[in-house]
């Protein structure tokens, strides 16, 4: 009994909150790593880009709860999630027409373009703070838990209760859903495959008669689904607050360089290293040595190797050591 109380301990705190946390970092990497990829620079605005499409998405949330609209047990959010995919796809496209386009006819260096997204960044970060300002936002409505940890203690019998929340499950299935359409439109569309040629080689695409207009558009737009859907799950497990998504900026350029910059696939690998690596490091391992150990020999302290307040130091760490070694990333992406 002492074993399954510590698979199911382990369960509620390190593998769960993981996988969603990794799938939130995934889609994030995404969104970085086509970036990357297509327009061949760094978008450090991409944290704020996730603040700016979930404050959309809240906004449109309180807007159908005044209403009376909503969703039944499921987040009212996830129908406000189009109109903040919407609404962030004019923006980019707009930024991109306002800043990025004449840098790109200028083939500015990357570097150029990387100091030109830091500015963006803290406009768009500047935006979200006036606009719904600075305080926790918590917008998850409808049923909060699947399994609750009591009724799996009565069920079981076990001393340890597993916890499911909604969100944990919206998450892991929205972005499995989110990243099978996107490998579908990658492999399996005539737009989808001009976007791996001029990212593979922009010169012969452009001979090819690709127009890198539509490309760069549609990549905007696909970076505006994955980074609002990213933001929005990530503030319906937690909670929104605008400096939290310019944070996590770190954890996930993080996923997309472990992963290999360019690289899909690694971008998503990536993200769950660098989410299982967080919360592994700075979780309290007191509770599951405590059932593990033998009577007597039990843990007094908290077992945990860093606090919580540094787990970004974890994804910075990892970050080094990665690019000191195999800068090219685990699946071989772009050197960085």
């Amino acid at each position: 009994m002492d074993f399954l109380n510590a698979i199911v301990a382990l369960s509620n705190f390190v593998i769960v909150p993981a996988l969603a946390y990794g799938a939130q970092l995934a889609l994030g990497a995404l969104g970085v790593t086509l970036i990357y990829g297509i327009l061949r620079f760094s978008n450090f605005a991409h944290g704020d880009t996730m603040a700016f499409g979930t404050m959309i998405t809240i906004l449109v949330t309180w807007g159908f709860q005044s209403l009376g609209i909503s969703f039944g047990v499921l987040p009212t959010a996830l129908l406000a999630l189009p109109f903040g995919i919407l609404g962030t796809a004019l923006f980019l496209l707009g930024t991109d027409r306002a800043v990025y386009a004449f840098y790109r006819k200028q083939r500015a260096a990357p570097v150029i373009l990387v100091i030109v997204s830091m500015g963006v960044m803290f406009v768009m970060n500047g935006v979200v703070r006036f606009v719904i300002g600075v305080d926790d936002i918590g917008f998850a409505d409808g049923e909060r838990f699947i399994i609750n940890a009591r009724v799996f203690r009565e069920m079981t019998g076990l001393e340890e209760g597993l916890a499911i929340r909604t969100t944990t499950v919206i998450t892991l299935v929205t972005a499995a859903i989110a990243v099978a359409l996107l490998f579908w439109f990658l492999n399996r569309t005539r737009t989808g495959k001009s976007m791996r040629a001029f990212s593979d080689n922009e010169d012969l695409a452009l001979l090819s008669g690709i127009n890198p207009e539509r490309v760069v558009a549609i990549t905007w737009i696909i970076v505006a689904a994955l980074a609002t859907t990213a933001g929005v799950l990530y503030g319906l497990d937690k909670s929104f607050k605008a400096f939290t998504y310019f944070q996590l900026l770190l954890p996930i350029f993080a996923s997309a360089i472990v992963g290999g910059l360019g690289s899909p696939v690694g971008a998503i690998a990536g993200g769950f290293v660098i989410a299982f690596s967080e919360v592994t490091v700075t979780y309290a391992w007191k509770k599951v040595l405590g059932y593990m150990a033998p009577e007597g020999l039990e843990p007094s302290g908290l077992v945990q190797l860093l606090s919580t307040d540094y787990k970004f130091a974890v994804s910075f760490a990892i970050l080094i050591i990665v690019l000191l070694f195999r800068p090219t990333g685990l699946f071989r992406g772009q050197s960085v």
